[in-house]
């Protein structure tokens, strides 16, 4: 009787139970999907400080899903495949509409253009991404570098306009024309070779943890009493580490180049040093 049940546990075909705590991190994908959806109707009725709030819940929720799944060994096809289908929508198709709708609809035909450009460019970027996951011939240190702008960072430099337009509602921030072309930068960004930070797989060393701490206090506390500003601030903080980024990218390549030529001028040396000792 044992023995059968075993192997009535073992039929193929038969669908098996997970566990709660390995759906977490697709619910939470799921959420930033209704976040980014939110986002949507809020923008089509022209509330945007609560369109803007959902695509940042929407960013948070991102960030946490993963670290998730792998924190619990909850990694899965399924999983990666539904996050990407989720960041086209919250992070591609909303915020190009969002930026169409707010200043780019009084440039005709033109700023739908615009919008389209960067719904695509973030879909190729994803697609790119989803491609290049678990790559055997990348090394090790290049995991920790982005090629591109990520799709979530992307979105939030898309609608950087329309956080300053917030917090400055008499400014130039709304011009049709600055955020049409901001847009396409923003895309091409997107889909660029350009190595940027992969901000969930940097480690803190253990001696800066209470620093890191107090910063992101300081963050918080700044969120809460200027929130507009504070999101613009963290855009431009990004922007301005793409530099650092790009060379600490190079310097890394150019040393496993090195030490790459160094290895295959060794193999290569050898046989010619045994051929010599020969004679």
């Amino acid at each position: 009787m044992k023995l059968r049940g075993r192997l009535r546990r073992r039929e193929p075909g038969r669908l098996r139970a997970l566990p709660i705590n390995r759906l977490i991190p697709n619910v939470l994908t799921v959420l930033a999907l209704a976040a980014g959806a939110t986002a949507l109707r809020f923008g089509l009725e022209g509330r945007w400080e609560p369109a803007i709030g959902m695509i940042i819940l929407a960013a948070v929720l991102d960030a946490l899903d993963g670290r998730i799944a792998r924190l619990i060994g909850g990694t899965s096809g399924f999983g990666a495949q539904l996050d990407s289908l989720s960041d086209v929508i919250a992070f591609g198709l909303v915020p190009g509409i969002l930026v169409h709708q707010f200043a780019m609809k009084g440039i005709g035909g033109f700023g739908w253009m615009v919008a389209l450009v960067y719904i695509t460019c973030c879909a190729l970027r994803l697609a790119r991404f989803n491609t290049k996951l678990n790559d055997p011939d990348m090394p090790p240190w290049a995991y920790n570098y982005f090629s591109g702008v990520p799709a979530p960072a992307g979105a939030g430099l898309a609608l950087l306009p329309m956080i300053l337009a917030q917090q400055f509602p008499d400014a130039i921030f709304a011009n049709a024309w600055l955020n049409a072309f901001w847009l396409l930068g923003v895309a091409a960004l997107m889909i660029s070779q350009v190595p940027t930070y992969a901000m969930k797989k940097m480690r803190v060393p253990q001696a800066q943890v209470p620093f890191a701490l107090l910063a992101v206090g300081v963050v918080a506390a700044a969120a809460v009493s200027e929130p507009w500003l504070t999101l613009a601030g963290i855009a431009i903080v990004y922007l301005v580490f793409i530099p650092f980024s790009v060379r600490s990218y190079a310097r890394l390549a150019a040393e496993t180049a090195r030490l790459k030529a160094e290895r295959d001028g060794v193999i290569v040396a050898m046989p010619e040093e045994r051929g010599g000792a020969g004679r």
